[in-house]
């Protein structure tokens, strides 16, 4: 198998655009969640969203490009640009159908399409806008990253909702490991903060109703009561290692493990006892040809719901056994919300700048677990050397993924 690296990163959050200041905003306890601005949620349970706020497109593409991108997919070009230039990647001097994207969404544009069914209802089918269905579907963000930058190789959008990001890093992994391409531009993006998607996630009982912004989002607290809809999009170039070596690359990581699984068991629910998550930890350790205890920290899905928290503490348990107590866990989702099929991908570069500085950022918000949620969530931050990184996201229909990160050595 070929080596795989990671030489740049690109992130558009709601705490932060550009990694240089979601870092900042990460290690800041910074956190995004404000009463939501993109219509009036006045009637709406759940008031609380971590928005993006101030992205410009016109700072990342020209106005004919944005005009043709609904935000989703403007946010992920905004990120590959910045992981492009964070890699000092030429693609004149790259062969562009080595080159690829996998990029995934979870679910496109609801903006495009509440837009346009209104104007169906109101004027009629003969008014409908021509772009909507190029700028409604999800593959547009891999699309217009590859037309944007000339990536003419393997072009990827997975799609298994909340599991988006972190599944498409790992494909993007296998595809270098076994030949495919010699870079990859991998991640995810997502907005959905809109009126539908608030609504059917509220009806769906997963979003909080707390209108308090310190305590609405706090994975892995007795007080939990759902997550916090996020936006954002997050990018990285992963690149074989002797192509990343020849052209003198800062390598910031190794990827070395990539385990996949499905619950079988529940579409919106995790199976209740952790084991399908388990074993997707437990086949990236073994991917990486390490054991178990080697591991000693995890960036959890750490959704806030009650389910999520309680059944992925049971997978960590049933996966590392006893070891468990030893791992340190946290979860991004406190300070940036749940960002969909974004979420795994911004958790990813989270891993990559932890391992980079030695630093474990706090699970923000949280004050006190139940009984059986035993583990150390990281109440406080902690500065240690890391040697391996795991970050797992489970995914409604139950996708789960994890991807397991090493700090880089010859």
């Amino acid at each position: 198998m070929r080596r795989v690296v990671v030489t740049g990163l690109g992130a558009v959050t709601p705490i932060g655009i550009g990694v240089e200041e979601f870092w900042q905003g990460i290690k800041d306890e910074k956190i995004g969640f404000a009463p939501i601005t993109a219509f009036d949620a006045s009637e709406y349970k759940c008031k609380l969203a971590a928005e993006v706020k101030g992205f410009d497109p016109a700072q990342y593409m020209d106005k004919k490009s944005a005009r043709r991108m609904e935000q989703f997919a403007q946010f992920a070009v905004a990120a590959a640009g910045e992981a492009m230039r964070d890699a000092a990647l030429d693609m004149e001097k790259e062969d562009a159908f080595r080159v690829g994207c996998s990029v995934g969404c979870g679910i496109g544009s609801l903006q495009a399409t509440e837009r346009e069914h209104s104007r169906l209802l109101e004027k009629g089918p003969n008014r409908i806008a021509p772009l909507l269905v190029p700028m409604m579907i999800s593959n547009m963000a891999a699309g217009n990253v590859s037309i944007m930058y000339g990536l003419k190789g393997k072009s990827l959008n997975v799609v298994t909702a909340c599991a988006t990001g972190t599944n498409s890093i790992g494909e993007a992994f296998r595809s270098i490991q076994y030949g495919d391409a010699e870079v990859m531009l991998a991640g995810g993006t997502e907005s959905a903060v809109t009126p539908i998607g608030i609504a059917g996630f509220t009806s769906l009982t997963a979003l909080t109703s707390s209108d308090d912004p310190q305590r609405c989002s706090i994975p892995f607290d007795k007080d939990r009561s759902g997550f916090v809809m996020g936006e954002g999009a997050g990018v990285v170039v992963l690149e074989e290692l002797e192509h990343a070596k020849k052209r003198g690359a800062r390598i910031y990581a190794e990827v070395v493990g990539y385990g996949c699984t499905s619950d079988a068991y529940h579409i919106t629910s995790p199976a209740e006892d952790g084991s399908g998550a388990a074993q997707a930890m437990l086949y990236a350790v073994q991917d990486a040809g390490i054991s178990p205890e080697d591991i000693a920290y995890i960036n959890a899905h750490g959704t806030s719901t009650h389910h999520n928290d309680l059944f992925e503490t049971r997978a960590i348990k049933r996966a590392f056994g006893e070891h468990a107590y030893n791992i340190k866990i946290n979860s991004t989702k406190s300070m940036i919300g749940h960002l969909l099929g974004a979420a795994g991908a911004v958790e990813f570069i989270t891993c990559v700048k932890e391992m980079e500085e030695g630093f474990i950022h706090r699970t923000v918000g949280l004050q006190e677990s139940e009984e059986e949620l035993d583990l150390d969530y990281c109440k406080q931050p902690y500065h240690e050397e890391l040697t391996y990184a795991l970050s797992n996201s489970l995914g409604f229909g139950g996708h789960n993924a994890s991807i397991l990160i090493k700090k880089y050595t010859e």
